[in-house]
C-alpha cells in the first residue's frame, strides 16, 4: 500500500499535462542507447506517462515501467494500447519497489529526491540494487543544487514564502481542443531535511471557459553529487561513475544535469 504521506504533484490534470505536452527530448535515444549496452530486460523506474518507455517499446525493447503515480500510468497504459504495444506497469514508488523480475538495466530520469525523505530515497536507491541482477547496471539523471536557486537558503528567507503565482502561465491546446494552464511557484524550504516544496496549478478550459482547477505541491530533496555517489555506496553498487549531462565526460559547473552510473 502507497504511504499518504508521500507527497508528489503527478495527478489529475497534471497527469493529463505531463501525456499531452511531454513527449519525446534528446535523452530518449541516450536511455535507448544504455539499455542496447546495458543489456534487457530493463526497467524504466519512475516512467510516468511513458516518454521514455514508449519508444523503447515501439523498437521491441523488453522494458517495463514502475511510477507513483496511477494517473500517470493509466495515461501511458492509454497510450501503448493505442499503437498496440504491451507494457507491464507496475504502480509503486521506487522506495516501495517489489516487482516479479530482477533487471540488466534499470533507468532512473527525472524521479530522484521527488516526493518523499532523504531516508525514503536511500530506500530507492536499495530497492533498486536488489532489483538488479548481479553485474547489472543502474544509470540515473540528477540535478544538483546550485547557487542562486531555491535551494541556497541564504536567498531564500521565509517570510517572502510561499511564493506569489507567476501572473502568466503556460497554456496549451490538446488534441482533444481543450487548453490546460499550468502554473508553478516555490510555497516552502526546509534547510534542516535540505528540501523544497513546490506547488503546481492546472486550469482546465473549454471554449475559453474555466471548467476544472487543480492544485498539487512535490516536496524535492536537494543532493550534491558526493551525497548521491556516497548513497549509491552504501545501497550497494559499485563502480560509480558520474559524467556531465548527455556526454561521456567529467561533470562541468555549468552542467544542468549529471548522470551517474552503477553496478550492482
Amino acid at each position: 500500500m502507497m504511504r499518504d504521506d508521500i507527497s508528489t504533484w503527478h495527478y489529475g490534470l497534471v497527469a493529463r499535462w505531463w501525456a499531452e505536452f511531454k513527449v519525446g527530448g534528446e535523452d530518449v535515444e541516450y536511455f535507448r542507447g544504455v539499455i542496447e549496452r546495458c543489456g534487457e530486460p530493463a526497467l524504466d523506474a519512475g516512467c510516468g506517462t511513458g516518454r521514455l518507455l514508449l519508444p523503447f517499446l515501439r523498437s521491441n525493447m523488453d522494458v517495463d515501467g514502475s511510477d507513483v503515480s496511477p494517473d500517470m500510468l493509466g495515461w501511458c497504459a492509454a497510450k501503448a494500447e493505442m499503437e498496440g504495444l504491451s507494457a507491464n506497469l507496475y504502480p509503486q514508488a521506487i522506495h516501495e519497489l517489489d516487482l516479479p523480475r530482477r533487471y540488466q538495466t534499470i533507468i532512473v530520469c527525472g524521479s530522484f529526491g521527488l516526493g518523499g525523505t532523504r531516508a525514503d530515497d536511500l530506500e530507492g536507491l536499495r530497492r533498486l540494487h536488489a532489483h538488479l541482477e548481479p553485474g547489472g547496471t543502474l544509470v540515473m539523471d540528477h540535478y544538483p543544487p546550485k547557487r542562486d536557486t531555491d535551494y541556497d537558503q541564504a536567498l531564500v528567507e521565509s517570510h517572502d514564502l510561499p511564493h506569489p503565482w507567476p501572473y502568466q502561465g503556460d497554456r496549451r491546446r490538446t488534441e482533444s481542443g481543450t487548453e490546460l494552464e499550468l502554473r508553478v511557484r516555490l510555497l516552502a524550504t526546509n534547510p534542516v531535511e535540505q528540501t523544497i516544496t513546490r506547488e503546481i496549478s492546472v486550469r482546465e478550459f473549454v471554449d475559453g471557459v474555466e471548467v476544472d482547477h487543480q492544485v498539487y505541491s512535490i516536496v524535492i530533496c536537494g543532493y550534491s553529487i558526493s551525497e548521491v555517489e556516497s548513497m549509491l555506496g552504501i545501497a550497494g553498487f559499485v563502480d560509480i561513475r558520474v559524467t556531465g549531462a548527455l556526454e561521456d565526460r567529467p561533470p562541468q559547473s555549468q552542467d544542468e544535469f549529471i548522470v551517474f552510473k552503477a553496478t550492482a
